[in-house]
């Protein structure tokens, strides 16, 4: 059976009510919507991020060679009296990169780098010291669906039409995937060194591939051998090992100066 209330009660607990606040100022209606966007903007944020764990990244792979190398003496900058030796090397490298590439990545960092030992002694228990020799950015293709091509494809400016025309033939056929690198006899771009400052007759030396998949949302995956995580698949590269040759000096070039007009010589 329903239990009476008194009436006193009942008018005391309706005095002590308040109205429940009602959301008809713009101002609250515009922080509602302001937190629904951030919500989903997170939540599709974090699906993207994810989503790339759909594409396999096992085809990834590329393989450096030794070309040339040798160690000079110079200057670590204009002011200083002390020099310090220097190796500059020439390698090959091909790679085959493309499968790092999808709707989700930005641009892709890509680098040699030449692993050697600290100490200049052979019985070291020192780790190998690395040094970055050569690098470079692969920007993803832009998608046929962006802003810029879309401008492009429905309202393309007049003097770039008849050129764009033309060459739609050429550039069919010379469009090749992204993340391909060919390089014969490449040029380091950076001459490494030692806190020693030597670096003549180091043995054990070799030449590494690494590369950080840079996306639009999400981690950044690094080449399987830097160690760090997350990781992709694939196979980097790993030349085979070699020494840095002795430093070369005015003697060393005279007597190999002589050697040579001598051969010529006996022939």
């Amino acid at each position: 059976l329903p239990i009476p209330i008194p009436g006193h009660i009942i008018v005391n607990c309706l005095k002590g009510t308040k109205k429940s606040p009602i959301m008809h100022s713009s101002l609250n209606r515009a922080q509602a919507v302001f937190g629904f966007f951030t919500t989903v903007a997170l939540f599709v944020a974090g699906f993207a991020a994810l989503s790339v764990l759909l594409y396999p990244t096992d085809e990834a792979k590329a393989a450096v060679s030794l070309k040339d190398v040798k160690v000079v003496k110079g200057r670590p900058h204009y002011y200083s009296n002390k020099k310090e030796e220097y190796a500059q090397m020439r390698f090959d490298l091909d790679a085959d990169l493309s499968s790092l590439f999808n709707w989700n990545t930005k641009q892709l960092f890509v680098y040699v780098y030449a692993s050697y030992s600290s100490s200049d002694k052979e019985s070291t228990l020192l780790p190998q010291s690395e040094s970055i020799i050569w690098d470079t950015i692969i920007s993803a293709p832009e998608s046929p669906y962006s802003f810029n091509a879309l401008r492009e494809r429905f309202f393309p400016a007049k003097s770039s039409s008849k050129r764009t025309t033309g060459a739609k033939k050429s550039t069919k056929k010379d469009k090749a995937a992204p993340g391909v690198l060919r390089l014969r006899n490449q040029r380091a771009k950076y001459q490494i060194s030692d806190i020693t400052g030597k670096m003549a007759e180091r043995s054990n030396v070799t030449l590494s591939v690494g590369w950080n998949v840079q996306p639009w949302v999400g981690a950044l995956w690094w080449s399987p051998g830097s160690g760090a995580v997350p990781r992709t698949g694939g196979d980097s590269g790993r030349s085979k090992p070699f020494q840095f040759p002795a430093l070369k000096t005015k003697a060393t070039a005279k007597t190999a100066e002589g050697e040579g007009q001598a051969k010529k010589v006996e022939v």
